[in-house]
């Protein structure tokens, strides 16, 4: 009987950790039929992320697809940041790692909108992108 209750804890944790894989996958799939719609899409835990022309979309991933979904206009921003920790970062050499990653759009100097994601090469790649594109919109509207 003793050893019955040693494994109780185990078993618990096996049945714990098997339901949070059911629900990660359920995000996991969620996401993807939301994606479809657009060109380009991110997904982790904190965040998804998604381009569709000029129009940038976020929210927070649940089971029942993203929600408190935001979408803005590329045309709208002055300047994306890459943050790290809270600081900006030079986009061309990031940090190995960082607690808290984010890009930031800047709208006004008290306007902003701030997307985490859970891993800096990730961000970087998604903040060069999104620069490249911004610097290209803001050459074609000042010709």
């Amino acid at each position: 009987m003793e050893r019955g209750l040693l494994w109780l804890p185990l078993l618990v944790a096996f049945f714990w950790l098997a339901w949070q894989g059911s629900q990660e996958f359920k995000k996991l799939e969620a996401y993807r039929i939301w994606a479809e719609q657009f060109e380009r899409a991110k997904y982790d835990i904190y965040a998804v992320l998604a381009q569709k022309g000029n129009d940038i979309t976020w929210g927070k991933p649940t089971t029942k697809g993203p929600i408190e979904l935001e979408t803005f206009s590329l045309l709208d921003v002055q300047e994306i940041r890459f943050l790290v920790n809270g600081n900006s970062v030079d986009i061309e050499n990031p940090p190995q790692k960082g607690r808290k990653i984010e890009l930031e759009f800047l709208f006004t100097a008290d306007k902003s909108i701030r997307v985490p994601f859970t891993e800096v090469p990730l961000a970087a790649k998604w903040g060069k992108f999104l620069q490249g594109t911004l610097k290209n919109l803001q050459s074609g509207n000042s010709d």
